[in-house]
């Protein structure tokens, strides 16, 4: 972190965060943004707008700016994150419903990851993503389930070349709406729908796209595989619980497939599921992940316990 620097501008024509970036090569375009933002970079005394011009001879002072290496998942004893597997190498975690897996910026405390690294200080710093520390893998917000983290730099490595080569069997439980009477499987290329300023996935050959639009997409392969295990009729309503296998790992892949599939998984309403009051999230859960030790090299699985709407 820098704090309390003094520069003083030699040459007029430059704008006050290229001259930051250039004179504290140690921070980042984004977090000078943020300094600048906050208020913490003053020219000549005051605060500074951030599309400033400088003319030369301005003296910039920064109250406070973040480096590189200042980006880092923040540890916050108060997140309680419940362990469902724990050794030398590897963590797993049972993420509720409602809570994020990693904080999308330093300052953000309320996410899996700050809990983790208050409890294991050695997460901070792994990964290939500062701000995933350790976290091998995502899983949405509002779904609720196992979440591995390794705790070194090998393990990590290890476990990311199987999530990569797409052999670690991810096994989860989805409630949606209706009677499924029979398994199967289901596998198309899904993207991001570039016509919404948030996150949806649209099957990339199926949609309402124009075809110079459709060209642009940046196609993810999915396969979804499927299978009815229990049927239950709530407030006069069929559901039906699924147990859902994976091996890929694209965004929104297993709500986004039922859905096409005319599986909607129940309060998923960004994939048009009817809303239940009351209820946080969706119904649906990480519930193991097989995989090969990353020090053994034997073949485990790691579980969490059933939902309660699983029971």
């Amino acid at each position: 972190m820098i704090s309390g620097a003094q520069i003083v501008v030699e040459h007029g024509g430059v704008r006050l965060d290229a001259a930051l970036l250039n004179a504290f090569p140690s921070s980042t375009r984004a977090f000078v943004r943020e300094a600048i933002l906050a208020g913490d970079v003053l020219v000549n005394g005051r605060v500074a707008p951030k599309g400033l011009k400088l003319r030369g001879g301005e003296e910039v002072s920064v109250v406070s700016l973040a480096e590189a290496a200042d980006n880092v998942v923040q540890p916050n004893a108060d997140i309680s994150p419940r362990t469902v597997y724990e050794d030398d190498a590897l963590l797993a975690f049972d993420k509720p419903a409602g809570m994020p897996v990693q904080p999308l910026s330093r300052s953000e405390l309320s996410t899996l990851m700050n809990g983790v690294v208050a409890r294991h200080p050695e997460c901070q710093t792994l990964g290939d993503a500062p701000l995933m520390a350790g976290a091998l893998h995502r899983i949405d917000a509002d779904t609720s389930g196992l979440v591995l983290v390794a705790r070194t730099s090998d393990a990590f490595e290890n476990l990311r070349a199987q999530f990569s080569e797409q052999t670690v069997e991810k096994t989860y439980l989805a409630l949606v709406e209706g009677s499924v009477a029979a398994g199967g499987a289901l596998e198309c290329d899904l993207a991001h729908d570039p016509t919404l300023p948030f996150c949806r996935m649209i099957d990339a050959d199926h949609n309402r796209l124009t075809n110079a639009q459709r060209e642009r997409l940046r196609r993810l392969h999915a396969v979804t595989r499927f299978k009815p295990i229990a049927h239950m009729i709530v407030e006069n309503e069929e559901r039906t619980l699924l147990e859902v296998t994976i091996f890929t790992g694209v965004t929104h892949q297993i709500r986004a497939q039922l859905a096409f599939a005319g599986m909607h998984i129940v309060n998923d309403r960004l994939y048009g599921a009817f809303a239940i009051e009351g209820m946080k999230g969706h119904c649906l859960h990480a519930l193991s992940a097989k995989f090969r030790h990353p020090t053994t090299g034997e073949e485990i699985t790691v579980s969490t316990p059933k939902p309660e709407w699983a029971n």
